[in-house]
């Protein structure tokens, strides 16, 4: 493991003002975001989804760190014939892969799930790596309700995430560690935070105990907000005071930065919670975004499988918005002004 390189490449995908665009969507995810759109969901039109994204140039040189791809697009060709990596790397980002094989019933664990992927990725990782990769992703899903999560399954998850980015680490991969607490269910913003803190504390022991260098990793968590189906919705100020505490609490300052999952919010609550949160200040380590649904929404709608210029400008639009709340500088004005 070359810690200085990993700890280089980390640094970088939370550079100022920049952050990741988690193109990772499963072809059965994609193919949802496509019905909405009336696309077709081909090899081809995935291609060329993803492939506009990536040439829309000043985006991706000023405000994409890193991009997120599946399987399939790692190993795509564009239309021209330049691989997608190549695109990527052209546009001074850093390509990165998801790796794990999606959720699981925990077995004697009602309602809550388990991610799995560990079989066999030591020999993904080798092949990754030659193929680009320099960052990858793993997202264990632990759930609110009626007596859980329990801590079965927050500890076996945390367990697979430490196992996960040893791995990475081994290859001269940067592990992206996502716990990711859901919003969906109707539990209160106080209960979102008891838990976080507890996944947090829980994924950070297993880190330690798995000798994974934290110098050489980047946390990508939930933001703490109440459940969708909780009558009461709290302030965007209290989203970020309550998210920002329990990070400080929990996240050792020597991870090199912090990029949210926007986890089901809308682009504009995604984008406030950010901004709100980056003005705080005076924090052990950036915050940026890790967005997929928040910076493609838009773009895809726009798109249409037909429109590529309306799709780079909607594109174009949403990281702009996010980079200024990466720097803590973003306005409800700017949305309009732009």
């Amino acid at each position: 493991m070359n810690l200085e390189e990993l700890n280089k490449i980390a640094n970088k995908m939370v550079a100022p003002g920049k952050g990741l665009l988690a193109a990772d969507e499963s072809t059965g995810t994609i193919g949802k975001r496509f019905d909405a759109i009336s696309v077709p969901n081909t090899e081809d039109n995935r291609r060329d989804y993803r492939e506009f994204m990536f040439r829309t140039d000043k985006t991706m040189r000023e405000h994409i760190s890193g991009v997120i791809l599946y399987d399939e697009t790692l190993r795509q060709k564009a239309k021209d014939g330049t691989p997608l990596v190549k695109l990527i790397e052209a546009a001074g980002a850093v390509p990165g892969i998801k790796v794990d094989a999606g959720t699981k019933p925990l077995a004697g664990a009602p309602g809550e799930v388990i991610t799995e992927g560990l079989d066999g990725l030591r020999e993904r990782f080798v092949e990754y790596y030659r193929l680009g990769a320099r960052f990858a992703k793993w997202r264990a899903v632990i759930d609110i309700g009626k007596d859980i999560p329990t801590y079965n399954c927050i500890n076996a998850n945390a367990q697979a995430l430490a196992r996960y980015a040893a791995l990475a680490q081994e290859n001269g991969i940067v592990p992206i560690v996502e716990p990711e607490v859901l919003m969906d269910g109707d539990h209160t913003i106080e209960r979102c935070e008891q838990v976080t803190g507890w996944v947090l504390q829980e994924v950070f022991n297993q880190l330690s105990h798995a000798h994974v260098a934290l110098e050489g990793m980047i946390l990508k968590p939930n933001m703490i907000v109440p459940g969708k189906k909780c009558p009461k919705q709290n302030s965007v100020q209290e989203v970020a005071e309550r998210t920002v505490r329990v990070l400080k609490q929990r996240v050792p300052g020597a991870v090199p930065g912090i990029a949210f999952l926007s986890g089901g919010q809308s682009d504009l609550d995604a984008t406030a919670h950010l901004s709100a949160m980056s003005a705080i200040g005076n924090l052990p380590w950036p915050l940026t975004f890790s967005y997929g649904r928040a910076l493609q929404a838009a773009p895809q709608k726009a798109w249409g499988g037909k429109n590529v210029a309306a799709g780079q400008a909607a594109f174009a639009h949403r990281a702009l918005m996010n980079s200024l709340a990466a720097l803590g500088k973003w306005k409800q004005a700017d949305e309009k002004a732009a």
